[in-house]
């Protein structure tokens, strides 16, 4: 019976553990300044890919 007891315990144990694992992960709500956040590092993305094309020797046009 002692192998069967221990066991069960273990088997408590990794459950309270996979439990408490999974609710360090739930998906939290974004406030409002981290929307604003996301927003403003998507914006700067943007701008500097633009100004890499921009800058690149292909896409120079010369008006003459």
């Amino acid at each position: 019976m002692m192998g069967f007891e221990r066991l069960m315990v273990n088997l408590k144990t990794k459950l309270r553990r996979s439990l408490k694992m999974k609710e360090s992960y739930d998906k939290i709500e974004k406030s409002e300044s981290m929307r604003v956040e996301i927003r403003s590092k998507k914006a700067r993305k943007l701008i500097e890919q633009t100004l890499q094309i921009a800058d690149s020797p292909k896409t120079r046009s010369y008006t003459f």
